[in-house]
């Protein structure tokens, strides 16, 4: 399992890291500090998520690796994705997608670095 990213994804992302940031690719189904809420409807959603390496990350226990470093995932939420994923961003409605081998999984992955206060 990998994560491909566009060269506008990768440009959007690496201006919020630093050697003391985690990338996590979070499955919002409520579970853990970074899960924003739990599923209410059909569509499957995740985000991109930036901590600290000093924050917990105890619900992430698998990585995936990418260009740009690793995204640490819930391991359960692997059932929701696929072997190849891409991570692409359209500058001009300035959102991220998530993709895969067989199609798109989340047209509107979210962002949220929780390294600001």
């Amino acid at each position: 399992m990998r994560i491909l990213l566009d060269e506008a994804a990768k440009a959007k992302l690496l201006s919020y890291l630093g050697s003391d940031k985690v990338l996590l690719l979070t499955f919002e189904d409520g579970v853990g500090p970074y899960s924003q809420h739990a599923m209410i409807h059909m569509q499957t959603q995740f985000s991109i998520n930036i901590i600290s390496s000093k924050m917990e990350k105890n619900d992430y226990n698998e990585k995936i690796p990418s260009e740009i470093g690793d995204f640490w995932i819930k391991g359960y939420s692997k059932e929701e994705l696929q072997e190849e994923l891409r991570i692409k961003f359209n500058p001009r409605l300035s959102t991220f997608s998530l993709s895969g081998e067989g199609g798109m999984i989340d047209d509107n992955l979210g962002l949220i670095d929780f390294t600001k206060n």
